[in-house]
């Protein structure tokens, strides 16, 4: 049984990096689970690869299609944005592993779409103090820096991921991302452990 290895957390915690680090590893074996987004891409982006990058009205016809699983719509300083994941066909979780980026309140419909035996959480965790230089690091690099919404998004992210609502998604999987090659390197064990079926890992 394929599984989908969802990982979560704060703003400029690390995870886009753990994620392209994770999928590039040839003995993990993963795919990519894509969403779609509206809001704007960002310079060092690329469509189909961070995100699909869509316009609202193409996000509407694929929501009068049936087709959007899950969806956040986010009222920034620069107008709505949405996040959400489509059944576009190009996923198969009964014969492929695949590793995904998201929010709590996504990982939750995906696991309620897919299974719970299927899609497993992987929190990632890092220093606040650090989270906030890198997130301005990031934004000073953007030809049109949008640094109000960065503050927004990170006091949003300490209701978004309260101890209390971790714990109600069932999420008790973290790793701490305050040395990059310690994190990926308990993350890989932690995903080998599922795809050998040691049930310890769990």
């Amino acid at each position: 049984m394929g599984h989908i290895f969802y990982i979560m957390g704060k703003s400029s915690s690390g995870k886009d990096t753990v994620f392209k680090k994770l999928l590039q590893d040839p003995s993990l074996a993963l795919e990519t689970l894509v969403m779609y987004t509206t809001r704007p891409i960002r310079s060092n982006e690329k469509d189909g690869v961070e995100y699909h990058f869509v316009s609202a009205k193409e996000m509407e016809a694929l929501e009068a299609e049936g087709r959007v699983i899950e969806k956040r719509t986010y009222a920034t300083m620069h107008g709505d944005w949405n996040y959400f994941t489509v059944d576009d066909g190009a996923v198969d979780p009964a014969k492929h592993d695949y590793i995904m980026i998201g929010t709590l309140q996504s990982y939750v419909k995906i696991r309620d779409y897919y299974g719970k035996d299927r899609v497993l959480p992987m929190m990632i965790e890092t220093d606040d103090g650090d989270r906030l230089q890198r997130a301005l690091n990031r934004e000073r690099r953007q030809q049109n820096p949008k640094y109000s919404e960065m503050c927004r998004r990170f006091l949003a992210d300490e209701e978004d991921f309260s101890p209390d609502k971790k714990a109600a998604a069932g999420v008790d999987k973290e790793f701490r991302n305050d040395d990059l090659r310690n994190c990926l390197t308990e993350m890989k064990q932690f995903i080998k452990s599922i795809q050998t079926g040691d049930s310890q890992g769990r």
